[in-house]
């Protein structure tokens, strides 16, 4: 199964160091025994906060193959425990889904043409995360999941 994370915003390099959370992130799907693609997108025009929602959201889902499964991270989605997001990432292994996308939007959050196209809408709890850290955050959580299928002592409940 490929695990692809479509995220608006890009991950930025200060004075040529790589930012903390780029490294975090990258050093989680190093561990990962099946890569993680990350697709970046950027909606550069000026627009209205919500015009700028709904272009973001068309670019989101234009990246997303068709037939993929979709997670829309959005603060009001469904809370997962590690073990919950573990058993629905084995269930569509088992299924056969060869896709799973998920997608996190951008400062103005996600527009309700992706929430609704996204089979699972999942929340990682109702503060608010800076997106490049939602990235890193998801990351961990989809690493803890492989380690809890596979019976890795990493995961403690």
């Amino acid at each position: 199964m490929r695990i692809t994370l479509v995220a608006v915003g890009r991950f930025g390099a200060s004075r040529g160091k790589v930012g903390a959370e780029k490294a975090l992130f990258e050093n989680y799907t190093r561990r990962m025994s099946n890569s993680i693609v990350l697709k970046e997108i950027e909606e550069k025009k000026s627009l209205t906060p919500e015009k700028l929602k709904q272009a973001e959201g068309k670019k989101l889902l234009s990246a997303v193959p068709s037939g993929a499964v979709i997670v829309a991270l959005d603060s009001r989605g469904k809370e997962l425990s590690s073990v919950e997001l573990a058993d629905k990432l084995s269930g569509w292994r088992d299924e056969g889904i060869r896709d799973v996308n998920f997608v996190i939007g951008g400062a103005e959050g996600l527009d309700q043409n992706v929430t609704n196209a996204a089979h699972l809408v999942l929340s990682l709890g109702p503060m608010t995360w800076p997106h490049l850290l939602v990235r890193v955050m998801l990351v961990e959580q989809l690493y803890r999941a492989q380690c809890i299928l596979s019976g890795h002592p990493y995961h403690r409940a």
